[in-house]
């Protein structure tokens, strides 16, 4: 496999493992020193994986979550460094008694990638959203 389409299937199992909770699978797709940006989200910053999962498995808990990528830009860099552009969508469907009911998105994930023993990783990741709704509901 090429590293083009070895960077495609490692975002793709970056979505799945993510919609499907797979928190021990998501943690193969990161380099452990990752730095993850998802400040347009109100997440702020982490530097580490652990420090990234602290915040999102409880956010994600209990939440059904669906993430699509879409018409990736990716340039290798060297001959283990990449980066990359995704456009994406997802959207995310909570409990009733947290007040949202949905959020819908758009935007672009912006990353870097590095090749360490011959596999693919994401060194570091940045959402930029273009647009969100935010449908609410009254809490029960």
């Amino acid at each position: 496999m090429d590293d083009l389409e070895a960077i495609r299937q490692l975002k793709a199992r970056y979505f799945r493992f993510l919609d499907t909770k797979d928190w021990d699978g998501f943690r193969t797709v990161f380099a452990p020193d990752v730095h993850v940006d998802v400040s347009t989200d109100g997440g702020g910053t982490f530097d580490g994986l652990d420090a990234f999962l602290e915040f999102l498995v409880p956010t994600l808990t209990g939440v059904v979550t669906v993430h699509h990528g879409h018409m990736p830009e990716i340039e290798l860099t060297s001959s283990t460094t990449a980066s990359g552009i995704w456009a994406m969508e997802d959207l995310l469907q909570f409990q009733p008694q947290s007040g949202i009911a949905e959020v819908h998105g758009w935007g672009h994930y912006h990353e870097t990638y590095e090749k360490v023993d011959g596999t693919w990783r994401i060194k570091t990741t940045r959402l930029s959203r273009l647009r969100l709704e935010v449908t609410a509901v009254e809490p029960t």
